[in-house]
């Protein structure tokens, strides 16, 4: 994501005035040199951490349901997952 792309959702998400807020973390990793651990490492410990590979393994969705403190932990996490290379953001 880009610089412009954070400050938009870092905008949209300073509008909920109630948090801690239960937000659900989705990307897509390609099932290769380890970068579905690299990204549940880089997701909060507390979350609930789902999982769902295509019919030929080949990518994994790896969904993360947690409740975040505040906007900008929620775009400080995608940040740095979005950081790995190959790694969609949904």
């Amino acid at each position: 994501m880009a610089s412009q792309e954070y400050d938009k959702l870092l905008e949209k998400l300073g509008e909920n005035k109630h948090w801690p807020l239960l937000y659900m973390f989705k990307f897509i990793a390609p099932n290769e040199d380890g970068k579905v651990k690299q990204v549940v490492s880089l997701l909060p410990k507390n979350g609930q951490i789902s999982y769902k590979h295509t019919k030929n393994l080949k990518f994994v969705s790896i969904t993360c349901k947690v409740k975040m403190p505040s906007a900008q932990s929620i775009v400080d996490v995608s940040s740095e997952i979005n950081k790995i290379k190959g790694i969609i953001a949904l």
